[in-house]
Formats: C-alpha cells, structure tokens, sequence
C-alpha cells in the first residue's frame, strides 16, 4: 500500500473521536491507501505537520475540514512538488465546490486516490497566502466581533455572525485607501475592499469561479456607498450585473498595492483576520499549487 498524510481540523463540524479516525483510516484502505492521520488541533499543528511532510518527501498531504484549514495546509505546498487532496469538511467549502470537489466524504476519498493533478493560482498578501479571497473593512470587522462571541458568549457562529454584521452596519465605518494598479492610482473612500483569486460573483452561482488558473486577481471596491446601496451591490452580484453597478469599481490585474494611512490593518484571508502593516502588496502566484482534482 502506497502511504499519504491526512491532516484533519479536529474542530471542524461537529469534531472527531477515535471511532471517527478509524472509519476514515477504513475509507482510504478500501482505495488501497494506507494513511497517516492527524488530528490536528491548531493552525500551528496543521502547518508543522504539513512542513514535515514535506521535508520528507511525501507525494500528497491531505487537508480535512474548511477553507481556513485547507488554507493553512495549502500555505505549506504553494510552490513545491507535494500535491494537496481535499477532504471538504467545513461549513461553506468554497475551495472545493469550485474544483468540483465531492462534498460526499466517500467520493472525496476516492477523489483524493483516483483523481488528476490540477495546476491552480494562489492568491499572496505580504506574504500570507490565501485560496479564494482577501478582504479589508467591514468584514473583517464582522469575523472579528464574530470570534469574540464565541469566545467569551458561547454563540453559535450563524447567530454571533448575525449580530456582528447588524453592528458593522450601525456602525459603518469607511476606510481611505489608494489602489495602485496596472499603472493607475485610484483613491477611495469604502467600507469594504475585496480581492478575490481569479474571478469572482458571476451570475447566480454568487461566491463562486469558474476557474483559479488565469493568474489574475479581480478587485471589488465600493465608492462611498449607503447601507442600502450594499444591498443593491449584493442584488447586481447576485444576477451577473456587479460591473454595470454605478459607483463600482471591478478591475484584475496580477499584481496591485494598497496604501492607507493606518498603521496597522485587519485584512482577511479566507476568513481568517491578521493584522498587518501597510502597504499591502497583493500578487498572484500563478500555478503555484498542486491540487487532486476529479477526472474529466
């Protein structure tokens, strides 16, 4: 039997015992697979197992849970010869269903096995990496009250998202930045700025992209909106019409710069607020990460 590393989030969903890492073990024999499983309890174990794995030459590593911990595993593999499996455990799985990734655990395992080796581009913010999107503003204001009620409140985190984006909205809070891209510069007064990897918000499929291989980065930012005027961006997004909204600017580039004058900045990647210096300098890292895909 060949042998892979699987490192599983062991706070994802509703998190896993022993019986639960022996029916998994059971999943990837039945493939002919022998694995090696951590359950991993922190952003840091996940990444020193992963480091490890890679050090020791481990054909594939894969990552068990959501966004932010395919993330985590990702941010290790980006730009080596290791390829990544995805087994979608987390609550929205962005990274996934964009791949056509199996949400059904039996069919991701089999996925992780039989499937093809895919070539996607990586999205990097001062050095931080991130799979799907970045964001600066309101949400990372609303992830990071959110986190503090779980915390300290015990909410659930539908609920304490709830009430954490009620308070961003009364609060709404604008930022003044200055975006430099393909040669232009472009100031800004917004509540919200968003990069995502590759395209984003077309049609009805609203949060998701047709591919994460052009190498580009799409940015999404406000001019001076009203709380009402972000629910009329959210109904243009919605039907494939975000371009034609007036007042919104939708420009990719492979590269662009963020300058404000704060100090320090809460930015977001996939979901997960660190807080960083300015100027924030975005780039796409084309083709940079193997990824186990479906077989066409």
């Amino acid at each position: 039997m060949d042998k892979i590393v699987v490192i599983v989030n062991a706070g994802a969903g509703l998190g896993y015992c022993g019986g639960w890492t022996a029916a998994l073990e059971e999943k990837f024999r039945s493939q002919g697979i022998d694995p090696d499983i951590t359950l991993a309890k922190s952003g840091d174990e996940m990444i020193a197992r992963a480091e490890r794995a890679v050090k020791e030459g481990a054909p594939v590593v894969v990552a068990g849970g959501g966004d932010g911990t395919i993330n985590a595993v990702a941010s290790v593999l980006a730009g080596t010869e290791t390829r990544l499996g995805v087994l979608p455990l987390g609550t929205l799985n962005h990274f996934a269903k964009d791949l056509k990734i199996p949400l059904d655990l039996d069919a991701a395992v089999a996925n992780v096995v039989h499937g093809q080796t895919g070539k996607v581009d990586v999205g990097e913010v001062n050095g931080r990496i991130f799979l799907n999107n970045s964001s600066l503003g309101i949400y990372p204001d609303i992830v990071r009250d959110r986190e503090k009620q779980q915390k300290h409140l015990g909410r659930g985190k539908w609920p304490a998202f709830g009430r954490a984006m009620f308070a961003a909205l009364r609060r709404f809070p604008f930022l003044n930045v200055r975006l430099k891209i393909n040669g232009d510069e472009h100031l800004r007064r917004t509540p919200f700025v968003f990069i995502g990897n590759n395209e984003y918000l077309q049609g009805l499929t609203l949060g998701a992209r047709e591919r994460i291989d052009s190498g580009k980065l799409c940015l999404y930012v406000a001019q001076k909106p009203t709380r009402l005027g972000l629910l009329r961006y959210a109904a243009h997004a919605l039907f494939g019409k975000l371009e034609a909204a007036r007042d919104f600017d939708v420009l990719s580039a492979s590269s662009l710069e963020i300058e404000t004058r704060h100090h320090h900045l809460r930015v977001a990647t996939d979901g997960e607020v660190t807080l960083m210096k300015p100027p924030l300098c975005y780039r796409s890292r084309a083709a940079a990460l193997s990824v186990i895909v479906p077989a066409v």
